[in-house]
C-alpha cells in the first residue's frame, strides 16, 4: 500500500514497500533551469574580466620595457631664422610679343634666282635674303636711260633754235611769232626729259627690288618659297618672316585692383621690375621692366593689360610663348624669413619646430605672411633662432634632434636677401 504525503517545499513524499522517495513538483522544474542560466552568465563575466586584466598586464610590461629602451635622437635639417626683406609681386598670365614682326614679300614680278639665308638664322638689317632675277628690270633701265639721252638731246638743240630766233629778232629777221613758238616747243622738250628721268629712277627702283634685304635684325623663320618659283608683285604670300628677338616683350593681365598702385609708381618715374617664369613658375626665365599699361581695362574680366620689356641676350623667351609674368609693386623690409619647408600646420595655425640649445626640439606658434614659394615671412620667431626643415614624421615637442645639412647657429646662416611673394 502506498502513502502519499505532501510537504510544505512542495514535494511530495511517497512511501513504497518501507522507501521514501521524492519527485519535484510541475511547478518547481522552471526555476531549476533559470538558476543554470545564471550561472552561465556569472561565467562569462568572470572570463571577461580575467583577459581585460591579463591585457592592462600586458601593456603595463610593453611600457615598462619602452621606458628602459634608450630614446634615440631624430636627424633633421636645418636653417636660421634670417632677417631681411621680401618683394610682394602681382601675378598673370602672359605672353611673349616681339616689338617687330616682318612678313617679307616680293614688290616686283620675277623669278627667284637666289636664297642667301639659312632656316632660323639671325640676321641684321640689310643683311640679304632673296634675289629675284633683274635681267627684265636692267633692260627696262636701259630702255628708259636711251629715251632719256635721246630727249635731251632734243631739248639742247631747241634751245640752241630759240637763241638764234631770239638773235634773229632781235635784227628785225625773224616775226615775233617764230620766237614764241620756239619758246614753247622748248618747255616741251623740258617736260619731255623730266618724265624720261621719273621712267629712269623708276627702273633703278624696280631692279633694287630685285634683291630683298632684311627689314630689322632679327632672326629669319622657315623658308616659304623655294628657289626657282615665281613670285608676283606686292603678292600676299611672304617670302620669309623675320621677327626680332633682342628685345622682347610680353603682355600680360592683372586684376584692375592694382591699377592705381602700378600708375602712381610709373608716374613718379620708378622702373618696376617684371620677372618671366615657366608654366609650372619654378624657373625663371627672364628679368625686365615695365614699359606700359594698356589706356583701358576689360569690363568682362576685370583685368588691364600691361607690357613688359626684357633684354633677352641668351633668346630664352620665344616669341607666341606662353608665361607666368610677375610684376614687383611693393617691398617688405626687415622681416623675419624662413624657408617654407619649415612651415608646419595643424587645427591652431602655423607653427615651427624650433631647435634650442641643448638639441630638443620645441613647437613654435608663428603667423605667417607674405611667401614666394621657397621664403616666407613670419611673425612669433627671431633671428638667429634655428628652425627644423624635415623630419617631420618623427619630430614632437621635447624631443632630442641631431643636426645635419643644416645650420647650428645664426652665424652659420647666410646673408638676408630681397625675396618675393606672388599675390593672386
Amino acid at each position: 500500500m502506498n502513502t502519499t504525503t505532501t510537504t510544505s517545499s512542495g514535494t511530495s513524499r511517497t512511501a513504497d514497500s518501507g522507501r521514501d522517495r521524492f519527485k519535484l513538483s510541475p511547478d518547481a522544474q522552471p526555476q531549476r533551469h533559470s538558476r543554470w542560466w545564471i550561472w552561465l552568465i556569472a561565467a562569462v563575466v568572470a572570463l571577461a574580466a580575467i583577459y581585460w586584466m591579463y591585457r592592462q598586464y600586458e601593456a603595463a610590461q610593453q611600457a615598462k620595457q619602452a621606458k628602459r629602451q634608450p630614446v634615440h635622437a631624430v636627424p633633421v635639417a636645418t636653417s636660421a631664422v634670417q632677417k631681411g626683406n621680401i618683394g610682394v609681386y602681382v601675378s598673370g598670365l602672359g605672353t611673349v610679343t616681339p616689338i617687330y614682326t616682318v612678313s617679307v614679300t616680293s614688290r616686283v614680278q620675277g623669278q627667284i634666282v637666289a636664297i642667301h639665308y639659312r632656316e632660323g638664322q639671325m640676321v641684321r638689317t640689310g643683311d640679304a635674303l632673296v634675289d629675284i632675277d633683274p635681267q627684265p628690270y636692267q633692260a627696262q633701265l636701259t630702255q628708259a636711260e636711251g629715251q632719256l639721252a635721246h630727249d635731251e638731246a632734243l631739248l639742247a638743240q631747241s634751245r640752241i633754235d630759240l637763241d638764234r630766233y631770239r638773235a634773229a629778232f632781235a635784227r628785225n629777221a625773224v616775226a615775233q611769232q617764230q620766237v614764241y613758238d620756239q619758246e614753247q616747243l622748248v618747255k616741251q622738250y623740258e617736260g619731255t626729259v623730266t618724265n624720261d628721268q621719273g621712267t629712269v629712277q623708276n627702273a633703278k627702283v624696280n631692279l633694287a627690288y630685285c634683291h630683298i634685304t632684311s627689314p630689322i635684325t632679327g632672326r629669319v623663320g622657315l623658308r616659304l618659297v623655294d628657289l626657282g618659283n615665281m613670285v608676283q608683285a606686292n603678292g600676299t604670300t611672304a617670302l620669309v618672316v623675320v621677327t626680332q628677338l633682342e628685345p622682347i616683350t610680353v603682355i600680360f593681365s592683372i586684376a584692375e585692383d592694382y591699377l592705381p598702385q602700378i600708375v602712381q609708381q610709373l608716374r613718379a618715374g620708378h622702373k618696376m621690375a617684371v620677372e618671366a617664369l615657366d608654366r609650372a613658375e619654378q624657373k625663371q626665365l627672364a628679368t625686365g621692366t615695365l614699359l606700359t599699361v594698356d589706356n583701358q581695362a576689360d569690363p568682362t574680366t576685370g583685368t588691364v593689360k600691361l607690357r613688359g620689356t626684357f633684354p633677352n641676350t641668351d633668346n630664352a623667351l620665344f616669341p607666341n610663348e606662353f608665361v607666368n609674368a610677375r610684376l614687383l609693386f611693393d617691398t617688405q623690409r626687415g622681416v623675419n624669413l624662413v624657408p617654407t619647408a619649415a612651415l608646419q600646420r595643424n587645427a591652431n595655425g602655423a607653427f615651427l619646430y624650433v631647435i634650442k640649445a641643448d638639441q630638443t626640439a620645441s613647437v613654435q606658434t608663428v603667423t605667417v605672411g607674405t611667401t614666394d614659394g621657397n621664403t616666407a615671412a613670419v611673425q612669433g620667431v627671431e633671428p638667429g633662432q634655428v628652425v627644423a626643415v624635415n623630419g617631420f614624421d618623427k619630430l614632437q615637442d621635447g624631443i632630442k634632434v641631431t643636426i645635419r645639412n643644416g645650420t647650428r647657429n645664426a652665424n652659420a646662416a647666410s646673408p638676408s636677401g630681397s625675396r618675393g611673394t606672388e599675390t593672386p
